[in-house]
């Protein structure tokens, strides 16, 4: 008995250290079961949080959508109403002005009505007997006055039919063109639409799928961790390979998503596609606005109809128009004017080569010219001596060879102004005629105007300070053909039937007798490597000389 408690005893440490050894991986197993929930738990809070952004991004774009095809939808109208707007006024000012040729030719019709029936009582009077000689004598009078005034009446009826067949046509182009014009725009703003809602409905499946993708793997591993929660709680006690097994599963499903969830977008690019389409709407808003007040305030005068036969005659008179190039007039009378221009070998730039005071060539080395602070440092250029201030001036110049721009400079421009705005025309400061090598042009304020004058080897330039003009000539044989006349236009009262004023004489009007506020010097830039002119007019044998230097 004895000895079978004292075996009794001797075994009760070896229980005690199987149970110790038996709970150390129960406790083990609770802390991962307890941090496994925790985890399920984050999973579920960010799976809704990702469910809530998914909801917020189709409610963004759907509401988006909608708002970017309605104001499309206002702007079309907008355009409608502008477009419906400018035909009724067309109509309206056509219809005005073909009642006033009508009424016109109604009032000539009269006229002649009145005249036959005169010239019927005076043939009646005519047949009578009495004072047949004295009848007679007058008869060729009375004729000859009646066949005078219905020969005007004619030319005035043709002139009517001819305004109204102006008018008509002219309605009818113009319509045509707003129409078009209209249309075009519409095709814009459709095509504009198109692509912004293309850019939304882009965005919109680049974020979804992008959040849905997370969604789907975060629902993918919150059900996997569900299922080996499950099978763990399912394994036996007695089972400790299941149970090791069923552990050891649900270890590596956590550890597979134990990274941090993704966080929600910081912006959504496409909502920013409102905005756009706003300042578009704005935009086009008081463009139209300011168009259309431009349109109400141009009204009409009562003699435009009268004018606009004679406006072609009108156009060839003034002295500021381009298509007076035509014309000739005599050199001798040009002379009378002349001044000897000397250029400034201390405003030559240093690819610049001087012949005396004369001639000037573009070379390819530098020349070690003097330090001088007006001498050009970014622009081939030079200028001629003494400044111009009153008076009429004139000058000629020879074009050798290259491309070469002469006109005036004021001589107050700094010499040291970059190449992009010192350069001959391309300020407010200079104006020139230029060669291109392939045509003539002018420049002013960074303006150019074609000109299609063929090439003259001889330019003339007027500068005419009390017009406040600047003129280039064609020098040939002796005859001068004017090329072009610079001048700030009088103001003049426009019309929808009157032609729009070009932007380089809008420039003219607004800028051009800016440039006479200063003493104005003759200038001269040559633009090609080759570039080489002479002042004054030369002979061959000259030309032939100068080329051999």
């Amino acid at each position: 008995m004895f000895l079978d408690s004292l075996r009794n005893f001797m075994a009760i440490p070896g229980f005690l250290l199987s149970l110790v050894r038996w709970w150390a991986p129960q406790a083990q197993l609770r802390a991962m079961l307890e941090a496994t929930q925790q985890r399920a738990a984050q999973a579920e809070s960010q799976l809704k949080e990702l469910q809530e952004q998914s909801s917020q991004i189709q409610s963004s774009a759907c509401t988006l959508a909608s708002v970017v095809s309605s104001k499309f939808s206002c702007l079309l109208q907008a355009l409608e109403t502008r477009r419906t707007l400018a035909l009724t006024d067309i109509e309206v000012a056509k219809t005005q002005a073909l009642a006033q040729a009508q009424d016109g030719e109604r009032r000539l019709r009269g006229h002649l009505e009145g005249l036959a029936h005169h010239d019927r009582r005076i043939r009646d009077l005519l047949e009578q007997p009495d004072d047949q000689t004295f009848l007679q004598a007058e008869q060729s009078k009375v004729l000859s006055a009646v066949e005078d005034r219905m020969d005007e009446l004619g030319a005035g009826i043709a002139q009517s039919r001819r305004t109204v067949a102006l008018i008509k046509s002219a309605a009818a182009a113009e319509r045509e063109r707003v129409s078009r014009l209209f249309a075009e725009a519409a095709a814009v703003l459709q095509g504009f639409q198109t692509e912004v809602l293309g850019f939304i409905e882009e965005g919109e499946a680049t974020m979804l799928g992008r959040s849905q993708g997370d969604l789907r793997r975060q629902e993918e591993q919150r059900s996997r961790l569900s299922q080996a929660r499950h099978n763990l709680s399912q394994v036996p006690e007695a089972d400790s390979v299941s149970f090791l097994q069923e552990l050891l599963a649900l270890r590596l499903a956590l550890e597979e998503g134990c990274g941090p969830g993704p966080g929600p977008p910081r912006e959504l690019s496409f909502t920013k596609s409102s905005q756009a389409v706003q300042s578009v709407r704005e935009l086009l808003t008081a463009a139209c606005a300011s168009q259309w007040e431009q349109l109400r305030g141009l009204g009409s005068d009562e003699d435009e109809l009268q004018k606009l036969g004679t406006e072609a005659d009108a156009e060839s008179q003034d002295p500021d128009s381009t298509n007076s190039f035509e014309s000739e007039a005599p050199r001798d009378y040009f002379l009378k004017f002349a001044y000897i221009v000397d250029l400034d070998s201390d405003t030559a730039d240093k690819y610049l080569q001087l012949f005396g005071t004369k001639g000037v060539k573009r070379v390819l080395c530098p020349i070690n010219y003097p330090e001088s602070p007006t001498r050009f440092t970014h622009c081939e250029q030079v200028l001629g001596e003494g400044a111009l201030d009153r008076g009429t001036y004139y000058w000629e110049v020879e074009i050798i060879e290259g491309w070469v721009s002469v006109g005036v400079m004021a001589e107050d421009f700094s010499p040291q102004e970059p190449y992009d705005r010192g350069r001959l025309g391309r300020n407010a400061h200079s104006c020139c005629l230029q060669w291109n090598g392939r045509s003539f042009s002018i420049w002013f304020r960074g303006l150019e105007a074609p000109l299609s004058h063929p090439f003259s080897p001889t330019v003339g330039i007027c500068l005419e300070y009390a017009d406040r003009a600047l003129a280039f000539y064609a020098v040939r044989d002796g005859k001068m053909s004017l090329l072009r006349r610079l001048k700030a236009s009088r103001a003049r009262r426009s019309s929808s039937l009157s032609p729009a004023i070009e932007p380089f004489q809008s420039c003219l009007d607004s800028h051009f007798a800016g440039l006479f506020t200063s003493r104005l010097k003759p200038a001269f830039f040559l633009e090609s490597v080759d570039a080489h002119l002479q002042i004054g007019p030369l002979k061959k044998s000259c030309i032939s000389v100068l080329k051999r230097r």
